[in-house]
């Protein structure tokens, strides 16, 4: 099993790749509550696109570190895919969803790194 910081690391690296937006990691480690130590956020500007960032996780996380997510949501609509590693979920967004939910706000007390598009 892959560290934590190495499978985020592979995460950003995959959605890089099919040019996803807005990439942010939050690490939670040290929020109260937390449900997992570090959320992965970005978006993409079309559903197509956000299920081709989610298969890209999918696929270079699976190939790469061997792991595979225990659960993921949002396939079919492409709308707001989360994706579940255990210690890291990856959040892809249609931007105005995004907004709606503000998961940055949400989680506000965590360490926030961005990465450029």
């Amino acid at each position: 099993m892959a560290s934590t910081e190495v499978l985020v690391a592979k995460i950003v690296e995959a959605l890089q790749d099919k040019k996803g937006r807005n990439i942010i990691t939050m690490n939670l480690t040290d929020v109260p509550g937390s449900i997992c130590q570090y959320f992965v956020i970005c978006e993409g500007g079309s559903p197509t696109q956000v299920s081709a960032l989610s298969d890209s996780v999918w696929d270079k996380v699976s190939d790469d570190l061997k792991e595979k997510p225990l659960g993921a949501v949002g396939m079919r609509e492409a709308q707001w895919i989360a994706m579940d590693y255990g210690t890291v979920i990856v959040h892809i967004f249609l931007p105005e969803l995004r907004n709606y939910y503000n998961l940055e706000n949400l989680w506000a007390d965590a360490e926030v790194k961005e990465f450029t598009d």
